[in-house]
């Protein structure tokens, strides 16, 4: 039998100074590391990592969140420059100016295309509390199988690369949809399932949550024209218009060995629906 464990190395390593996507006088872009949180909060005390405080010292000016990822997610981040620019984005974001495209490594073979109309409450609230309308659109890129068994009852172990788009933007969305259609996201120690996580962290060389924000689309604050920030995460079946690899970024470097070292198989038209390019759609602040 292949034994397809990687030996580890520290995933979340410190980076020097944070890869800059695009930048101008108004907005900046950055690849936000996974294990860094946006900002300090009380909520984890103990961390150390936080992207505004980095990138504030890296550029020597003020800088101004309009919208967060969760700690463990990767990808693209946008900060505002000055205090009109950050109402501008913050009122897109606010409005449903801007859309938001991720993917993410699910247990099992995802549907091809499915969308999650699952109503969510709030992490923290009560039992009682209201239930808040959530939209999330999926879409299956591609899939996997192993020929070993993370679970005694399959001879094998899959698992699919997901592309999802909220169009809603309630806290840990993304991860909680795919948790609802029995695909949680790899990695994923609040929604996903223990065993299987390690098991997988085995063979991947460490534990991380496997969701990357892959794509931001998002009205310029000043102009309006319509902004294109994308990780540069060369994936296969990737649109042609994505960004090369702007430097070697551990997350990427840990994406891109997933899909060099799995004999994946990718979906016809694996790359999102032109449609699902298109700005006008309605993700908000906290979907992933």
């Amino acid at each position: 039998m292949t034994d397809n464990r990687r030996p580890p190395r520290p995933i979340l390593s410190r980076m020097p100074a944070l890869t800059i996507l695009r930048r101008d006088e108004h907005f900046v872009a950055v690849h936000k590391p996974a294990g860094w949180l946006v900002h300090r909060t009380g909520l984890d005390a103990g961390e150390t990592r936080f992207v505004m405080q980095t990138l504030r010292d890296q550029l020597g000016q003020h800088v101004y969140p309009v919208h967060r990822l969760d700690k463990g997610t990767c990808g693209v981040l946008v900060m505002a420059l000055h205090p009109a620019a950050a109402r501008a984005l913050s009122q897109a974001f606010e409005h449903h100016a801007v859309r938001k495209h991720y993917l993410a490594l699910v247990r099992g073979w995802a549907p091809a295309q499915v969308q999650v109309d699952h109503a969510l409450r709030p992490d923290d609230a009560p039992p009682d509390a209201p239930v808040q309308s959530a939209h999330t659109w999926l879409r299956c890129l591609a899939r996997l199988e192993l020929p070993e068994s993370a679970d005694p009852r399959f001879a094998t172990t899959r698992a699919s690369l997901v592309h999802a788009e909220p169009t809603t933007g309630r806290r840990h969305q993304i991860r909680r949809h795919l948790k609802h259609i029995a695909h949680p996201i790899l990695g994923d120690a609040t929604h996903g399932k223990g065993p299987l996580n390690r098991w997988w962290a085995e063979r991947l060389g460490g534990q991380r949550l496997w969701l990357h924000a892959w794509r931001l689309q998002v009205p310029h604050p000043v102009t309006g024209e319509t902004l294109v920030l994308d990780s540069g995460l060369p994936w296969p079946g990737a649109p042609q218009d994505a960004a090369r690899p702007p430097t070697e970024v551990p997350d990427l470097q840990d994406w891109q060995t997933l899909f060099a070292q799995w004999p994946w198989t990718f979906m016809q038209a694996s790359a999102p629906a032109d449609e699902a390019l298109q700005p006008g759609g309605d993700a908000a602040n906290h979907a992933a």
